[in-house]
């Protein structure tokens, strides 16, 4: 398929790409990882997000900064015994914006796996 044929395609089309209904703030790998690793937990502790996430301490820090910014998660400090430990809980408008991607990315795989038609035949 040509660029020009590409194009004529996507005006044909009553639906947006898949591809911009993802959310920047979610979609980066380490944001999807937090918000996916924290819907599988009631909260989950820095350290196993790191570990998990294989990040450094100051990068894992600035994606739940921009996290918690955006209102997707919440972060909570206290103590385990006498270790300072941190916490993160998934909010209802993160589950929601996960939930969002999701569908997205479902989406975007669907049009992918979807029989093309054959050039040269009538559906073509």
């Amino acid at each position: 398929m040509s660029v020009a044929d590409s194009t004529a395609t996507q005006d044909d089309q009553e639906e947006p790409h898949p591809t911009q209904a993802l959310d920047d703030t979610v979609h980066q790998r380490v944001r999807l990882g937090i918000l996916t690793v924290a819907r599988e937990a009631d909260r989950v502790e820095f350290g196993f997000l790191k570990k998990q996430l294989a990040v450094t301490d100051g990068n894992l820090s600035r994606h739940l900064k921009v996290l918690e910014e955006s209102g997707m998660i919440n972060v909570e400090k206290g103590y385990a015994g006498r270790r300072p430990r941190t916490w993160v809980t998934l909010t209802r408008e993160g589950a929601q914006a996960l939930d969002a991607e999701l569908r997205a990315l479902r989406a975007l795989v669907l049009r992918l796996e979807a029989p093309r038609p054959v050039p040269g035949t009538p559906d073509a």
